[in-house]
Protein backbone atom coordinates (compact mmCIF):
# COMPACT_ATOMS: atom_id res chain seq x y z
CA UNK A 1 0.00 0.00 0.00
CA UNK A 2 1.28 3.34 -0.97
CA UNK A 3 0.53 6.46 0.92
CA UNK A 4 1.12 10.45 -0.12
CA UNK A 5 1.31 13.35 2.44
CA UNK A 6 0.61 16.72 1.33
CA UNK A 7 4.34 18.11 0.07
CA UNK A 8 6.49 15.24 -0.35
CA UNK A 9 5.99 12.35 -2.43
CA UNK A 10 5.08 8.73 -1.61
CA UNK A 11 5.36 7.92 2.10
CA UNK A 12 7.20 4.66 3.32
CA UNK A 13 5.09 2.43 5.12
CA UNK A 14 6.82 -0.37 7.28
CA UNK A 15 5.40 -3.28 9.76
CA UNK A 16 5.67 -3.35 13.49
CA UNK A 17 7.51 -6.12 12.94
CA UNK A 18 10.37 -3.92 10.66
CA UNK A 19 10.30 -1.37 13.22
CA UNK A 20 10.62 -3.44 15.97
CA UNK A 21 13.82 -5.24 14.28
CA UNK A 22 14.80 -1.26 13.73
CA UNK A 23 14.12 -0.29 17.30
CA UNK A 24 15.25 -3.77 18.50
CA UNK A 25 11.71 -4.09 20.45
CA UNK A 26 8.80 -6.27 20.61
CA UNK A 27 6.22 -5.51 17.40
CA UNK A 28 3.34 -5.77 20.09
CA UNK A 29 5.58 -2.61 21.75
CA UNK A 30 5.17 -0.40 17.96
CA UNK A 31 1.91 -1.33 17.94
CA UNK A 32 0.86 0.19 21.22
CA UNK A 33 3.16 3.22 20.95
CA UNK A 34 1.12 3.50 17.21
CA UNK A 35 -2.60 3.35 19.20
CA UNK A 36 -0.77 5.80 21.98
CA UNK A 37 -0.09 7.77 19.39
CA UNK A 38 3.42 8.14 20.36
CA UNK A 39 4.75 6.95 16.30
CA UNK A 40 2.17 8.32 13.42
CA UNK A 41 0.35 5.12 11.65
CA UNK A 42 -1.98 4.21 9.59
CA UNK A 43 -3.89 1.11 8.48
CA UNK A 44 -4.00 -1.01 5.09
CA UNK A 45 -7.58 -1.73 3.58
CA UNK A 46 -6.83 -4.87 5.37
CA UNK A 47 -6.96 -3.52 8.76
CA UNK A 48 -3.29 -4.16 9.18
CA UNK A 49 -1.00 -1.37 10.67
CA UNK A 50 1.70 0.49 9.01
CA UNK A 51 4.28 2.91 10.67
CA UNK A 52 5.47 5.90 8.62
CA UNK A 53 9.52 5.49 7.93
CA UNK A 54 10.38 9.04 8.65
CA UNK A 55 9.17 8.68 12.04
CA UNK A 56 11.46 5.37 12.77
CA UNK A 57 14.38 7.77 10.87
CA UNK A 58 13.24 10.41 13.88
CA UNK A 59 13.83 8.11 16.42
CA UNK A 60 16.49 6.85 15.00
CA UNK A 61 18.24 9.80 14.89
CA UNK A 62 17.39 11.31 18.52
CA UNK A 63 14.84 13.17 17.33
CA UNK A 64 11.27 13.50 17.44
CA UNK A 65 8.91 15.24 14.69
Amino acid sequence: METTTATAGPAELLTPAEVGRMLRVDPKTVSRWAQAGKIRATRTPGGHRRIYRADVDAILAGTRS
